[in-house]
């Protein structure tokens, strides 16, 4: 493993073992979205069996957010947000068989799209967790 490497597996389990419970989300939003870039770029370079672990993995981060979701008090924005995830994971899929970079980058606009909206209400989160 070269210096970078090591530099950037520490500084993820830095920002993980530092983080609170919205600041994870937002780390597995742009761990999706830096996949999702990564698999473009082996689609590219024709390095399909990489493409497919990238794929793989923001299809597992996806599923993650998906998990994540409350049900119970997040309502009908839940259900919306759980319908949307569901569209990114069926859409990682085509794009993984079928090579599609359309594909990928639209799933990386909703990603960015529902991550604009997490780190727009940081500030928030951030307030009633010093007020709690």
């Amino acid at each position: 493993m070269n210096g970078l490497q090591q530099y950037q597996r520490i500084n993820t389990q830095t920002s993980i073992t530092d983080a609170d419970p919205h600041k994870l989300i937002q780390l597995l939003y742009q761990g999706a979205l830096e996949r999702i870039n990564m698999a473009k770029a082996k689609i590219q370079a024709r390095d399909y069996e990489a493409k497919g672990k990238l794929i793989l993995k923001a299809m597992d981060i996806v599923g993650a957010l998906r998990g994540f979701l409350d049900k119970e008090q997040g309502g009908e924005l839940s259900e919306r947000l759980d319908a949307l995830y569901e569209y990114m994971e069926r859409a990682l899929w085509e794009a993984n068989a079928r090579n599609d970079i359309n594909r990928l980058d639209e799933v990386a606009q909703l990603l960015r799209s529902v991550k604009e909206g997490w780190d727009g209400i940081r500030e928030e989160v951030v307030a009633q967790q010093q007020a709690g």
